[in-house]
C-alpha cells in the first residue's frame, strides 16, 4: 500500500474515533500510530539489542534504552507525584510467577526475534514470522491471565512503587543510579566495543519516552502492550461460549470485566497496539518488507518460532509485562517489579540466543 491512502485510512479512523467513540482514545491511536513508526522507522529492537550486547559486545542498543528509561522516569514520576488520584504507576507484585516468567519471556523473544513491541511493528512490517506469532501470542497472554492466580498462590509479596514509599524526589535519585550503575555494567561486559552510542538509537530513545509519557499523561496509565493482546483472545474465547469469565479469578475482577463487556475501542492498551501496527505500516508502505531483509525459514524454524511466540504470550502474562509492560513502563513509574524483571528475561536471553543460534534463525 502506498502512504498517500494509507495515511487518509489513518486520519479516517482517528476521526471515527474521535467522533463514534472517545476524543482521548483518538489522542492514544495517534500516540501509538507515533510509537510504531519510532520503533519501526528506528530499528529500536529491545530483543535485538539485548541479543547484539551478548553476542557481539555491542553495548549501543541496551545503553538506548538505558536512556529511554531515565527520560522516561525523569518525566514520569514527578507526574505520579503530583497527580497520584489521575495517574497510576505500572505495578506488579514480586512474585514466583514473575520470576519464571521473566526468564521464559527473555527466552523466548530471542528465538522469535520480538517482544511484545517488537512482535507488533514486525507485523507491521509485514515479517511473516511476527505476522504469525501474533495471535499465538494473543492466545498465549489470555492462557497465561486465566491461570495467573494459581502462579501467584506459589508465592507473592504485594506490588511496591518507589514513587509511593519515597516520593518522586527519592525515587527518581534511586531510579537513575540503578539506571547508571547498569549502563557501567553493560559498558564493562562490552570490553573494548569501538561504539557505544547509535544516533539513530538514541533519537528513537528520547522519542519513544516522550510518546510513553504522552501515553501516561492521556491514558492516566503506563504504556502496555500484553494486556491488549490477552483481551482479544478473551473477547473471542468468550464470544465462542469457550470461556466463562464470571468464574475465572482475573476476568472476573471489576475492571477486567468491565472492559471485556466494552467495545476493544474502548481499551486504551488495545487502541495504541494498532497504532503501532499503523505506524509500522506507514514506514514499511512502498518498501519490500518495510527495507528489512526476511529470511526463508525451515519448516522447523516455523515450528520453534511459532511455539515460542505462544510461550512468550503466556509468559509476559506471568511477568506482568514485557520489555515494555514491566522493564520500561514498570521501571520509569517506579515499580519494583521492574527491577526484578530485567535480570531474569537477561539471564532468559542467555538461554534463549544459544536455542535461536542451534536452530540457525
Amino acid at each position: 500500500m502506498k502512504r498517500s491512502p494509507l495515511a487518509i485510512l489513518v486520519v479516517a479512523f482517528v476521526v471515527f474515533l474521535a467522533w463514534s467513540v472517545a476524543v482521548r482514545q483518538a489522542l492514544l491511536f495517534v500516540v501509538g500510530v507515533g510509537m510504531g513508526a519510532v520503533l519501526a522507522g528506528a530499528r529500536f529492537g529491545f530483543t535485538t539489542g539485548w541479543r547484539r550486547l551478548i553476542e557481539q559486545r555491542d553495548p549501543s542498543g541496551a545503553l538506548a534504552q538505558l536512556l529511554l528509561l531515565a527520560v522516561a522516569a525523569a518525566v514520569s514520576m514527578p507526574l505520579l507525584a503530583a497527580y497520584p488520584t489521575d495517574l497510576g504507576a505500572a505495578l506488579g507484585p514480586p512474585s514466583i510467577s514473575l520470576l519464571v516468567g521473566a526468564f521464559v519471556f527473555g527466552a523466548c523473544m530471542q528465538v522469535a526475534d520480538g517482544c511484545g513491541s517488537g512482535t507488533l511493528y514486525k507485523a507491521g512490517l509485514g515479517i511473516p514470522l511476527n505476522m504469525a506469532i501474533l495471535p499465538l501470542f494473543a492466545i498465549g497472554s489470555f492462557l497465561g491471565s486465566a491461570t495467573l492466580d494459581r502462579w501467584l498462590a506459589l508465592g507473592a509479596f504485594p506490588p511496591y512503587g518507589l514513587v509511593a514509599h519515597f516520593g518522586a524526589p527519592v525515587a527518581l535519585i534511586l531510579t537513575l543510579a540503578g539506571l547508571a550503575a547498569t549502563g557501567l555494567a553493560v559498558v564493562r561486559w562490552s570490553g573494548r566495543s569501538t561504539r557505544l552510542f547509535d544516533r539513530k538509537l538514541l533519537i528513537g530513545a528520547l522519542l519513544l519516552a516522550g510518546l510513553a509519557a504522552l501515553n501516561l499523561v492521556i491514558a492516566g496509565q503506563p504504556w502496555g502492550i500484553v494486556y491488549g493482546f490477552g483481551l482479544w483472545a478473551a473477547k473471542l474465547a468468550t464470544a465462542a461460549g469457550a470461556f466463562d469469565p464470571s468464574v475465572n479469578p482475573f476476568w472476573s475482577e471489576a475492571v477486567n470485566t468491565a472492559t471485556l463487556s466494552q467495545s476493544v475501542f474502548l481499551d486504551v492498551t488495545s487502541i495504541t497496539n494498532l497504532g503501532i501496527l499503523a505506524g509500522a505500516l506507514w514506514i514499511a508502505a512502498g518498501k519490500p518488507s518495510g527495507g528489512a531483509s526476511v529470511k526463508r525459514l525451515s519448516g522447523t524454524q516455523w515450528i520453534v518460532g511459532i511455539v515460542a511466540g505462544f510461550l512468550l504470550g503466556y509468559s509476559s502474562r506471568l511477568a506482568f509485562g514485557c520489555n515494555i509492560g514491566a522493564m520500561v513502563s514498570g521501571i520509569s513509574t517506579g515499580s519494583l517489579h521492574g527491577w526484578i524483571w530485567v535480570p531474569m528475561a537477561f539471564l532468559g536471553s542467555l538461554l534463549g540466543v544459544r536455542v535461536r543460534r542451534h536452530f540457525a534463525f
